[in-house]
């Protein structure tokens, strides 16, 4: 014996309702990521790669000094590149050209304008960002769903006011994947390293003002529900 499917949009008996519960909540960001692009130049390949390794080891070093402020330090791409002159037959290599490429997440804000300047005080060294960001646990995304369920129920209830009706049970609530993992905003906080001189500036350099960029965080659920018969 086939069991009877149930209707898609509900009986005369047992309506249905069908509405969309949103939340959207602005939080403060609980981490930023910059990004160090650690450079060196010369006219031999080895001579370039040493010198780009002893830059990138004062970069980490620099970096470890923060201790866990920092809280995730990632090395990704490394490149040495020659770089030619002339063309043809006279073509030749004119220098050769390296970088290394470095992510850092930091979770103490206090320190992220002292460690951004002092980095981009390094010679051949740049710094991008920052991008604040949410973590992937943070409880800003269990808020945001909550509030997107009880607006469902809430626009339910309205919808069966309306007609005289009452909710009687609950038959679906889907997450269409909308959510926002936290929007990764810029603020400023770009600074380029000089190309000369292999130490630290003789006195203080001043400290970069980062204000942290305020984050949205969006849920969005659908739901279905059974109501009593309407009073039409």
């Amino acid at each position: 014996m086939t069991t009877p499917q149930p209707l898609p949009y509900g009986t005369p008996d047992a309506p249905r309702i069908s509405v969309r519960g949103e939340a959207r909540l602005e939080v403060d960001p609980e981490i930023a990521h910059i990004s160090i692009t650690v450079t060196a130049r010369g006219t031999d390949r080895t001579t370039t790669l040493d010198d780009l390794t002893r830059r990138n080891t004062r970069a980490l070093d620099l970096l470890k000094t923060y201790g866990d402020a920092v809280e995730k330090l990632e090395t990704g791409l490394i490149t040495v590149a020659p770089q030619f002159a002339g063309k043809g037959r006279h073509e030749h290599v004119r220098s050769y050209h390296g970088s290394v490429y470095l992510t850092a997440t930091l979770g103490d804000f206090t320190v992220l304008g002292e460690l951004t300047t002092n980095i981009a005080d390094l010679p051949l060294t740049e710094i991008t960002g920052p991008w604040w960001a949410l973590r992937p646990d943070s409880p800003a995304h269990r808020e945001a769903r909550r509030l997107a369920v009880q607006e469902a129920v809430h626009r339910a209830r309205e919808y069966a006011d309306a007609l005289g009706s009452r909710l009687t049970a609950l038959l679906e609530l889907a997450d269409d994947g909308t959510e926002g993992m936290g929007i990764h905003g810029y603020a400023g906080g770009m600074a380029r390293g000089g190309y000369g001189g292999a130490g630290f500036a003789a006195g203080p350099e001043p400290e970069l003002d980062l204000e942290p960029q305020r984050q949205t965080v969006h849920a969005q659920v659908n739901a279905r529900f059974t109501i009593t018969p309407p009073q039409l």
